[in-house]
């Protein structure tokens, strides 16, 4: 079964429909949602992914998230994510956007916060592994190799924005 996503241009406007897999075969760039989750503790969720997925297996990440569907908003993306990869309900709230060259193929990246008040149940499908670090911390792991690629340059870039 192919996703469908919304082929976007320089200025992130909607150019056409198309398959993901179109999309990243091409260079195309789309929508992403992700969000940064931190515990009432300030902690930031950390996971790595499984080894079994097609799209960056067995990195670590320090953000959740996915593609946007068709007509669907980044905020309505990273709420439904969140619920998706966590088992968590809540309503991220959007930080910022910027065009991701992206280690596989390039897109606009979305990120959103939220503060996790509740357990997570982990999707073992989307996470393999997952704690809670202190923003030193996961300082320290963004820059090790076994890091997704992508999630180095948001980092870099939400640093930048504190």
């Amino acid at each position: 079964m192919s996703e469908l996503v919304e082929r976007v241009d320089e200025q992130d406007e909607v150019l056409d429909v198309v398959d993901r897999a179109a999309a990243i075969r091409n260079g195309w760039l789309h929508r992403v949602a992700t969000i940064l989750c931190r515990d009432t503790a300030g902690r930031i969720l950390v996971h790595r992914r499984p080894d079994d997925v097609s799209r960056f297996p067995g990195p670590y990440n320090w953000l959740l998230g996915g593609a946007t569907e068709v007509g669907e908003s980044y905020e309505d993306a990273a709420a439904r994510e969140l619920s998706e990869e966590l088992g968590v309900q809540g309503r991220p709230r959007f930080v910022f956007k910027f065009r991701c060259a992206g280690a596989i193929s390039p897109y606009w990246l979305g990120l959103h916060k939220v503060v996790v008040e509740e357990p997570v149940r982990p999707d073992a499908a989307e996470i393999a592994w997952h704690d809670w670090l202190t923003e030193e911390e996961l300082a320290d792991l963004v820059r090790h190799e076994a890091f997704v690629p992508d999630a180095r340059e948001a980092f870099d870039r939400y640093r930048a924005l504190s």
